[in-house]
């Protein structure tokens, strides 16, 4: 039996593989695309990046009255290919943490980007939910370029 459930999101961007790996790392960045108002309807409280192996990262943001910390450490970073990072909410179990991978290649007309989020099989009902929430942030990504 698996102990994982693989979620993927593939998106092409007209920019070069180093921009788009970049916004994943630049608080600036993060607060254009991945939280904040423009997203979905929260307030982004402080987006705090660490960028090296073994640093971690903490967004945190308010959603309808409730503070949700996203956490994380990274695990590989090698710009502009691929970034991986582990994927929690502060104060949840340490069992319900989950990887992302990032992996970044050129195409003609820029790049491509795959996330790959692995999360634990107990949560494949969360798989679809999940897989809206990345194609979201992806699409505010790929507007930004």
């Amino acid at each position: 039996m698996n102990d994982t459930i693989d979620v993927q999101v593939t998106r092409p961007f007209r920019a070069r593989a180093e921009q788009v790996f970049d916004a994943w790392l630049d608080p600036a960045w993060l607060g254009r695309w991945m939280f904040g108002p423009d997203v979905r309807a929260e307030k982004v409280l402080h987006l705090r990046t660490e960028p090296r192996v073994g640093g971690g990262f903490s967004f945190l943001v308010e959603r309808q009255g409730q503070a949700i910390d996203h956490i994380g450490t990274y695990l590989h970073i090698e710009r502009p290919r691929r970034l991986v990072f582990t994927w929690a909410i502060r104060g949840e179990s340490d069992d319900d943490a989950s990887t992302v991978a990032i992996d970044i290649a050129d195409i003609p007309e820029g790049c491509t980007l795959t996330l790959t989020h692995t999360l634990p099989a107990r949560w494949a009902d969360y798989a679809p939910r999940t897989r809206q929430g990345w194609s979201t942030m992806l699409d505010a990504l790929q507007r930004l370029f």
